[in-house]
């Protein structure tokens, strides 16, 4: 099985793509996804990250048929 990935605003211009899915297999954790998704992209700073709706941290473990999004921090004013 898998984790489907989900990419929104910026992040998904830099990456040029809105969604990814991958191997389960050796994924711990929301870092791990990204790294799994984007092994030659890093991580930017600050980004969000949320599992099936939530918000959670980049640590936060993932399994199987978990969507994982991550967004890219805003701002407002």
């Amino acid at each position: 099985m898998s984790i489907k990935v989900r990419y929104f605003a910026s992040l998904k211009e830099l990456l040029q793509r809105a969604d990814d899915e991958v191997s389960a297999e050796g994924i711990s954790c929301v870092r791990d996804v990204w790294q799994a998704a984007n092994p030659h992209q890093t991580l930017p700073e600050n980004v969000l990250a949320a599992v099936n709706m939530e918000y959670v941290e980049l640590d936060a473990p993932v399994q199987e048929g978990d969507i994982v999004a991550f967004f890219p921090p805003v701002t407002g004013g």
